[in-house]
């Protein structure tokens, strides 16, 4: 039978034991180090290499990230899944962009917890999926071109986002256009959702980072 070697760092020790106490019941889980923070952790994945480190975001003296980014600079091939209390969108775009392959919420089932190692060591993925991809909408948004942009809009729909971008009102808009004022609302709402930005002013902001 395939046994999985594992790491787990948690620096709360109610959670660890409990992390620990889940996966020795399972037989194909075999726990080679239990960690309080991210220094122990970063020691016990290069002195073991277990296939999967079960990692908490927010640790003491080195947090989750930062252990993943000196795996990958010391290029070490263990899998890592993220457990968090809670996720913020800059967190889960930097663990996305790390190539960290399985996230999960400490509310979840401790069942989901297991499945979850089980698919990332099977090369898969398990990432809370709101909120990824609420984190991904921004990466996007943060990342996305006037080329881009050009290619996703209308010409029509892009000179109206640049008068709405600066500071131009929709009466003003339509003015400027010739069309009527209801005609520039439809325009927006279809901006707005090809965009999936939601209002004007994050297309002040695009128009602030020179993206339109």
């Amino acid at each position: 039978m395939l046994v999985i070697d594992l790491v787990l760092a948690d620096d709360h020790p109610i959670v660890l034991a409990g992390l620990e106490n889940m996966f020795r019941r399972e037989r194909d889980f075999r726990v080679v180090a239990t960690c309080s923070d991210g220094v122990e952790a970063l020691r016990a994945v290069e002195r073991y290499r277990p296939d999967v480190a079960v990692l908490d975001l927010r640790m003491p003296r080195m947090h989750g990230l930062a252990v993943v980014r000196q795996m990958l600079n010391d290029k070490m091939t263990t899998r890592v899944v993220l457990l968090a209390a809670a996720l913020d969108d800059d967190d889960l775009i930097e663990a996305i962009k790390l190539g960290v392959r399985g996230i999960v919420l400490k509310e979840m089932a401790p069942r989901l917890v297991v499945q979850c190692v089980r698919e990332v060591h099977a090369n898969g993925r398990w990432l809370e999926k709101r909120s990824v991809t609420q984190a991904l909408d921004k990466l996007i948004r943060r990342q996305i071109s006037t080329q881009e942009i050009e290619n996703i809009l209308t010409p029509r729909e892009m000179e109206i986002a640049r008068a709405v971008a600066s500071g131009l009102r929709n009466k003003e808009t339509a003015e400027k256009f010739g069309i009527a004022e209801g005609t520039v609302k439809i325009h927006l709402h279809l901006i707005y959702e090809k965009l999936n930005i939601d209002g004007r002013m994050a297309l002040v902001h695009m128009k602030e980072k020179g993206v339109i």
